[in-house]
């Protein structure tokens, strides 16, 4: 039996070859083609000029940087089709332009369980302070920066703040990444009435072209290469709310009660931190249940939910 494999093996080896030869040839003769840069750019209803080669420059930098990091990009597109249905409203019920989403996007490429070195979490990626100071709740068994309505009405309270004092939305964009007192600082220091024209470390420089070149790619999706199927977005999932006003000493069987496992109770409650809820103040809580529907993935072109018709190829 090992000569007959044997035998095989060496059978297969010059089809496994030129297999992996054609695949080689294939790579090598894939065109890069640089992304045009658009002739018109809007953030927020503003027109934004590009006539400079410094901001043609960045501008250009980021949009490539995007439409050649596939993955990130595209997973940020479909998860956009079950989490901009939440956030475009809260945007828009205070004031904040709805651009202002692709914010979240560069923060977090719409990953629920974002977490970074500086310890930044959830969507909009508050950091502890931050997220304290603008209403929302951090400990050890409750950590609403990963509550998306909640986080996403404090990043709304914070954009809406940092206008009024800027007067502009790249500025208010830019103070997300820095501060608002260094935006401040260096927009006196500099003379300056934008943070599109400050001279400012790299990371808010890039940061507000990441911003800009993200709403391009999402706006124009099919025009960078990336082509997907109603049925390739996550789809947004219907909920019963529980409202839970005491304590629970053990969600995993607080879970089974109703009807699901722990597994899917964080998953769409991932702003539950431990197995237990002390709440010894009362606090409602209302802990999302998704529907039976909800769980069974579906293909069915009438019940498939698209939010956006630009991100799919509906020939």
């Amino acid at each position: 039996m090992k000569r007959y494999i044997n035998y095989l093996l060496i059978l297969s080896f010059p089809f496994m070859s030129c297999t992996a030869y054609a695949q080689q040839q294939r790579l090598e003769s894939a065109p890069v083609v640089n992304p045009v840069i658009p002739s018109k750019v809007e953030f927020a209803g503003k027109a934004v000029k590009l006539d400079r080669p410094d901001l043609w420059e960045r501008y250009d930098r980021e949009l490539t940087s995007m439409v050649y990091t596939h993955g990130n990009t595209l997973l940020t597109i479909k998860r956009a089709n079950r989490y901009f249905p939440v956030i475009m409203p809260i945007l828009k019920a205070n004031g904040v332009p709805t651009d202002l989403a692709y914010l979240a996007c560069i923060e977090s490429y719409l990953n629920p369980r974002a977490y970074s070195p500086a310890k930044a979490a959830g969507f909009w990626q508050f950091i502890p302070s931050a997220g304290k100071e603008y209403g929302l709740e951090i400990n050890d068994y409750v950590d609403e920066r990963y509550n998306l309505e909640k986080a996403t009405a404090a990043a709304a309270r914070y954009l809406k703040s940092s206008y009024n004092r800027f007067g502009n939305w790249e500025s208010a964009a830019a103070s997300y990444n820095t501060g608002v007192a260094r935006v401040s600082r260096e927009l006196e220091a500099q003379q300056a009435s934008s943070a599109l024209d400050l001279y400012l470390v790299e990371e808010t420089s890039r940061y507000m072209f990441r911003l800009l070149a993200m709403k391009e790619i999402m706006e124009h999706p099919a025009k960078y290469g990336f082509n997907l199927t109603a049925d390739q977005l996550y789809q947004p999932l219907e909920y019963k709310t529980v409202t839970v006003d005491y304590p629970v000493e053990d969600w995993p069987t607080w879970a089974q009660e109703q009807g699901i496992n722990y597994l899917i109770l964080r998953d769409n409650n991932p702003w539950i931190r431990a197995k237990s809820l002390p709440n010894k103040t009362g606090k409602a809580y209302k802990v999302l249940i998704p529907t039976k529907a909800s769980l069974q993935r579906t293909t069915d072109p009438s019940k498939l939910k698209v939010f956006d018709h630009n991100w799919i190829n509906e020939r």
